[in-house]
Order: C-alpha cells, then sequence, then structure tokens
C-alpha cells in the first residue's frame, strides 16, 4: 500500500471536568491492511505552562518521531512471509514452476527460511535486515553460494505475491566482505573436472570393479565416456533414449530430463537452450559413440532408456556416484565430485582445442557466453602442459638444457 498525504493537523484547546485548559491535537494513524484509519488524540500540556507556538513546536516534533510525513513511510500490511509462502505453495508453483525446482524451493524454505521469516511482516523485510540474517547464518558455517541459494528463493516467493512482482531486495546490497568476494570467485575457478584422460582411467578402472556385476560395470564406464564426450547434464545424460542416437551422423539429440528429485522421472528440460543436438565427431566424441553402440547392441527397444535400472526405469545419479564414480576416483587419487565433472572437463576439452564459444555454447546448452566462460576454471598445470607441447614441441627443453649448459659454464 503507498503513503498518504502528510499530516499537519491543528493545535486546539480542550477542557477537562475541572475546568482546567490543555493544549491537544488529533491524527490518524495507519491499521495494517486496512484502507480506514483509525483517529488518535494527544494531549501536549496545559495552557497555563505554555504558549500556543511551543505547543505547536512540539507538536511537530511528535508528529516528526512517528516519521507519519517521511518519505519512507509506508502503510503497514498485515501481510507475513508465510503468507507470501503459502500463497507461493499453494497457487504459484504449481502453476509455474517445474517439480524439481520447488523441491529446491521447499527444502530452502522448510530448512532456513520459515523459522527465521515466518511471522515477520513482508514490509519490515529489506536489505537491512536480510543483512542481518545472512551473518547468522554466516555464523551457523552456511557457504555464501548456498546463502545467495537461499535468497533467491526468498526473492521468488516475495516477488510472486507483490503487485509489481519485484522482491523487495536487491542481492546487489548484500554485505559480502571483499576476501569473502574473492574466495567465491577462487573457489569457482577451482571446481573439480575430470579430463578426457581422466574420464579413461576412471572408466577402465569401473571395468574391474568386482563390487558390480559386469553389465553394471559396462553401463557405468559407457556413461562415464559419454558425460565426458558430450558434456551433457546427468539430467539429460539419464534420460537419454536409443532413438536419440544416431551413431552414421555422429549425434546426441536431447529432448527429456530426469528429475532427481522425483525419483528420476522423465519430463521437460531445464531451458530452451538445453533442447538441442549435440555433436560428437572429435576423436573422443567418436571413441565415445563407438563404446555406446557396442553397450546398446541391436535388440534394445527404440523407447528404450539408454542408462536404466533393472525394471527399465531411469537411474538415480545418487546410486551411479555411491556404488561406482566415488569409488573409483578415491582408489585412482582423484579429487571426489560428482558427474558434473565430466562436463566442466568437456567444456574446457573444446575451449582449448579451439572450437568457435558459439559453438561451445551451443553444445553445452548454455544460456549466455559468460556461462560457458565460467566453466572453464583453472587449467590444470598438466593441461597446461600438454598445450605447451603441442605448440612447442621439443623447443622448451631445447632452451632449457641451452640455459643449463651457460650456467655450467658461468659456474
Amino acid at each position: 500500500m503507498s503513503r498518504r498525504k502528510g499530516q499537519n493537523p491543528k493545535v486546539r484547546v480542550g477542557k477537562r471536568a475541572d475546568g482546567q485548559k490543555f493544549f491537544f491535537f488529533q491524527y490518524w494513524i495507519d491499521l495494517p491492511g486496512q484502507e480506514e484509519r483509525k483517529r488518535q488524540t494527544e494531549v501536549i500540556g496545559p495552557t497555563s505552562q505554555m504558549t500556543k507556538s511551543e505547543a505547536a513546536r512540539k507538536k511537530l516534533e511528535f508528529i516528526s518521531r512517528l516519521e507519519l510525513n517521511s518519505s519512507d513511510y509506508h502503510i503497514p500490511s498485515s501481510r507475513t512471509f508465510a503468507d507470501a509462502v503459502s500463497y507461493y505453495r499453494e497457487v504459484f508453483a504449481p502453476r509455474m514452476l517445474r517439480a524439481s525446482t520447488f523441491s529446491v524451493a521447499d527444502g530452502h524454505l522448510k530448512a532456513h527460511l520459515e523459522a527465521d521469516w515466518k511471522n515477520i511482516p513482508v514490509e519490515h523485510i529489506n536489505i537491512d535486515s536480510v543483512n542481518e540474517w545472512i551473518w547468522k547464518k554466516r555464523e551457523q558455517r552456511l557457504s555464501w553460494v548456498t546463502i545467495k541459494n537461499i535468497l533467491r528463493t526468498m526473492q521468488r516467493v516475495l516477488s510472486a505475491s507483490s503487485k509489481d512482482k519485484k522482491p523487495p531486495f536487491s542481492q546487489s546490497g548484500l554485505a559480502i566482505s571483499e576476501r569473502d568476494k574473492l574466495q567465491m570467485k577462487i573457489d569457482s575457478r577451482r571446481k573439480v573436472s575430470f579430463s578426457w584422460a581422466q574420464a579413461q582411467q576412471i572408466a577402465e578402472y569401473v571395468g574391474k570393479m568386482d563390487r558390480l556385476g559386469k553389465a553394471r560395470r559396462e553401463q557405468y564406464a559407457t556413461l562415464f565416456l559419454l558425460a565426458a564426450a558430450s558434456g551433457l547434464r546427468t539430467s539429460e545424460l539419464l534420460a537419454l533414449r536409443a532413438n536419440d542416437l544416431d551413431f552414421g551422423a555422429g549425434t546426441v539429440r536431447v529432448e527429456e530430463s530426469s528429475d532427481q528429485r522425483s525419483a528420476g522421472k522423465i519430463g521437460p528440460c531445464k531451458n530452451v537452450t538445453a533442447y538441442r543436438t549435440v555433436l560428437l565427431r572429435d576423436p573422443e566424441g567418436r571413441r565415445a559413440m563407438q563404446r555406446l553402440k557396442g553397450f546398446l547392441g541391436t535388440s534394445v527397444s527404440s523407447h528404450a532408456l539408454v542408462f536404466r535400472s533393472k525394471r527399465g526405469g531411469p537411474l538415480r545419479e545418487t546410486y551411479v556416484l555411491n556404488q561406482c564414480l566415488h569409488p573409483a576416483v578415491t582408489a585412482l587419487g582423484l579429487k571426489k565430485a560428482g558427474l558434473h565433472a565430466f562436463r566442466r572437463g568437456c567444456n574446457r576439452r573444446w575451449e582449448l582445442a579451439g572450437i568457435n564459444p558459439a559453438v561451445i555454447r551451443q553444445q553445452m546448452g548454455h544460456t549466455s557466453s559468460a556461462m560457458t566462460a565460467r566453466y572453464t576454471g583453472e587449467i590444470p598445470l598438466e593441461q597446461i602442459r600438454i598445450e605447451f607441447s603441442t605448440k612447442f614441441g621439443n623447443k622448451i627443453d631445447i632452451l632449457e638444457k641451452m640455459e643449463n649448459e651457460v650456467a655450467v659454464q658461468v659456474l
């Protein structure tokens, strides 16, 4: 509700039952969630103790303290954060959100937001109150990435039920120290990625894991190689069907996604750019497609899932990680990471190969070039060595040998 016009009530003289006269004035106060206002009377003091001018000055001081005429004044609302959450859950989410998106948001609400904000009036939620809250969460050792994701949920909840559909605060105003901002950027650059060579190592190790049956070993090894060669998201890999593959053209079509928060339910893709056909004609892509063709054989149904459970349903990512990937990378001495690490490694491989950024963006299904650039991250020293060796061959070794010989002569 918008603010009303300013108030400047007249100072009046009243008379008590005992005949004593006094200065007073009347003003209006707004009631939460109501258009009608309530009139209040404020007694300034006896007429015998002050002049009318003094009474008028005290009236102005009183009105100023209430901030009734301030440009920042808003009519108080009866709506609380709990009301906004109720609308979000019952009306907005069922109409506008994918089940997986709502599942993540609902987790944020239950675990972090409702307990702290449930009874807070909506108009009291601003960047100042949010900044107070985030530092309490930091004391609970929540990462900035987690806090910002929680606040995105909070913004969506509040904007969904507001008239202008805008959140009452911007994340650009968060009180994050420069040191923490720098550390977030460093952490983002150092996210784990698996190169093609590492993917091959992992696949080879998986093929020898005694704890898994032969069919499961072959399926997981093929999954990891395809993930590293294609850069597909986990949800896209686990929703692939046999008729999405064209071995002659060397392509993989992405038209569905597996919602891992709904028992792997197959549904629409993440966004419009996720619907794409990925070309795998580089050496790594050809190797992965050859392995995939051998894995599928000729008897599989065209509509069957490529990577499926014993009952033919979609695989669960948690099973893949716990049964296979995490034990494999631990045994190989690699950093522990999820399937997304193959996707980051693929993005980096294509970039180092000199593929046009626009092509990479389309292959990856990214919505912006900034996202594609972010996936490159910090290039491991081993890959830098390989790149230098490719460009300069043994010139580096010759130069190092010459420098060493000069150093020996000087000594």
